[in-house]
């Protein structure tokens, strides 16, 4: 329970007089009463009051509201009051909910202007130094990450009277929580210390690596490459390696995994010859570890290596590791390693791909698992630019785009169309039309909207690929068809696509292939499909020409205010404004006003509410 009967429990009430007394002092008032109860509503300082009241309430949902708001109250308590007042009334309330605490760990880190700048800054120590060893792990890391932002902003001086020894106290602390947290701080900490107290952290962090319990080994190992970047470059092999292989060989798959994590950090430390001799061998090791997520880091981190070392070792030391882990036993290790695909096809060259790394990528394409499938499906679009010619690709690449095109996942066929424009742009209109638009036809009725509004959104590129001809011939129904869709989603979309292919064609497509296909479906019998060619006819109207806008689309937006459905005539009101700026002036006088006048008197008041908004626009 929280320690509601604490002394400063009751500093809300003093602090409310005292500030009452301070405020009248510093901003005097004629008729002003000198015994005014500052729980009165009406008092400049009440907010405040309440604020510093409700960090001791029993509900959470107060007490996380004036938590988030310390700022505020610091500010009116001022530095020297926040210092000697608030700070030791929050320390003494961290033994509270993990929410709070989370919290408070994350506020004491934004108040170092309010305690009087840099100089005072180590007041907030002992309060986050508190929070740091509790046992939830989300306000144990928001702690550490405060304290931090709070060293960051200590003098040297300071930093080494103040914080030095909370690091070298919590990295001692009996309690494993508060060794957890203490290998968070070394980095800031060894940054700004002198040669001495440099070896003492030094030798601090190396027992904490070497630590009995995993947990702290795991958290040594999570921030070892930040810890590296901050050491002199000659302690890089004698200090940070030597702590690296010893995690390494830990017995823990947790601690190991968490080492891996650290080989591209290293890496780009040690530069090419540290990394081929002391990074890849362990990179190697790993790939085989007994432990999937010990290999599935290994993915993660393989191409990043591969920047490091250079082409020439990637392929003669990587390529067959990299291999290895596309055919691991474990489906979530081929998922992170074909997630990195395209980027390490593109750094290897399209010939080694080619003969290494293509026939593993066809043999996912099949995987048993949907979520390997999709990976290889996100990233087999990215590996198509590195062949020199379409032939490669027609050959290697499209059957496995038409495989996962086919894939029984909407997740898998969603992934190949949402990157479709990459692969259309090398293979040219012939093995366009010839292999890729059936499967596209075919999907334009997938079961899955998603599916179905990811074909819509690639039409205007395959309608510029195709041309205006093939499209109409193959493709053009589809857009007239998608008006008529059971899902709200799709008829939008399907509308504005519209208004895409219009800005393609030109006015002379709508009149000719759009407007003859839509005009027996202006009077459908359900008002929802209705309102969907109301808003394709207003969408065309904004990119088509002055003479087909007047002469084909708005003489049918008109006939709109007609409709039995209320719905069907304030859409029409709302789209006309959309559409009034594109006609002409003369027109909108003669024509469009006296139509929107006539909805004023319509006996449905939202009618007659957007008739007026429209007509605001005819001005």
């Amino acid at each position: 329970s929280r320690h509601k009967g604490a002394p400063i429990g009751r500093v809300p009430r003093c602090a409310v007089e005292r500030e009452r007394k301070a405020f009248s002092a510093a901003h005097p008032r004629e008729h002003r009463q000198e015994e005014t109860n500052m729980t009165d509503p009406s008092d400049d300082l009440y907010p405040i009051a309440v604020l510093i009241d409700e960090l001791k309430n029993d509900d959470i949902v107060i007490r996380l509201n004036s938590l988030r708001r310390l700022g505020i109250i610091a500010k009116a308590l001022g530095p020297e009051r926040t210092r000697e007042e608030l700070i030791p009334f929050l320390q003494e309330s961290t033994d509270d909910e993990d929410e709070a605490l989370q919290v408070l760990a994350e506020e004491l880190g934004n108040l170092v202007p309010y305690v009087g700048g840099p100089d005072f800054a180590f007041h907030l120590l002992p309060p986050l130094e508190s929070l740091a060893t509790v046992e939830e792990t989300v306000v144990r890391d928001k702690a550490v990450e405060s304290l931090n932002k709070v060293a960051e902003q200590l003098t040297p001086g300071l930093l080494e009277l103040h914080y030095i020894p909370v690091v070298n106290t919590l990295a001692k602390t009996e309690w494993f929580t508060a060794r957890v947290s203490a290998c968070g701080l070394f980095a800031v900490a060894y940054d700004r210390s002198s040669e001495d107290v440099k070896q003492e952290l030094r030798a601090g962090y190396n027992a904490l690596c070497k630590d009995e319990t995993p947990m702290v080994r795991r958290s040594a190992a999570q921030h070892l490459g930040k810890y590296a970047e901050k050491l002199e470059k000659n302690l890089l092999v004698t200090d940070v390696i030597a702590m690296f292989a010893e995690l390494c060989d830990d017995d823990q798959d947790s601690v190991r995994l968490l080492a891996v994590g650290s080989c591209s950090a290293l890496a780009k430390l040690l530069g090419k010859e540290g990394s081929i001799s002391k990074i890849l061998p362990t990179v190697q090791k790993f790939a085989v570890d007994k432990s999937w997520r010990v290999r599935y880091m290994v993915a993660q981190q393989v191409y990043e290596l591969c920047e490091v070392i250079g082409q020439e070792v990637t392929i003669a030391e990587l390529v067959p590791v990299y291999v290895k882990l596309l055919r691991d036993n474990e489906a979530e290790v081929r998922v992170a390693a074909a997630g990195k695909a395209g980027d390490f096809c593109s750094f290897v060259g399209g010939s080694l791909t080619l003969k290494e790394i293509l026939p593993s990528l066809t043999e996912l394409s099949n995987d048993t698992s949907q979520h390997v499938r999709a990976a290889i499906a996100t990233v087999v679009m990215a590996i198509s630019p590195i062949f020199d010619d379409a032939n490669t690709v027609e050959v290697n690449v499209l059957p496995i785009i038409l495989t996962l095109l086919r894939d029984e996942y909407p997740d898998v066929r969603l992934n190949i169309i949402s990157n479709l424009e990459s692969v259309s742009k090398i293979i040219g209109i012939q093995l366009l039309q010839k292999n890729l638009l059936p499967a596209i036809v075919a999907l334009a009725e997938d079961r899955h909207w998603r599916v179905r509004l990811a074909i819509i959104n690639y039409f205007p590129l395959l309608a510029r690929q195709l041309g205006i001809f093939s499209f109409n011939d193959i493709l053009g129904k589809l857009c007239i068809q998608w008006l008529e869709d059971g899902v709200s989603t799709i008829r939008h979309a399907a509308a504005h696509n519209l208004k895409n292919l219009a800005e393609d064609f030109g006015s002379d497509w709508v009149q000719e292939f759009v407007f003859p296909k839509m005009m027996d479906k202006i009077a459908h019998p359900h008002y929802l499909f209705r309102m969907t060619i109301l808003e394709a006819v207003a969408a065309m109207a904004t990119v088509v020409s002055s003479d087909i806008l007047t002469t084909v689309l708005l003489p049918e937006m008109l006939k709109f205010n007609k409709d039995k459905v209320p719905n069907v005539r304030f859409h029409a009101c709302k789209l006309m404004k959309t559409v009034i700026p594109h006609v002409d002036p003369s027109i909108v006088e003669s024509t469009i006003k006296p139509w929107l006048s006539d909805l004023q008197e319509d006996d449905d008041h939202d009618v007659r509410f957007y008739s007026r908004d429209a007509l605001t626009a005819c001005h």
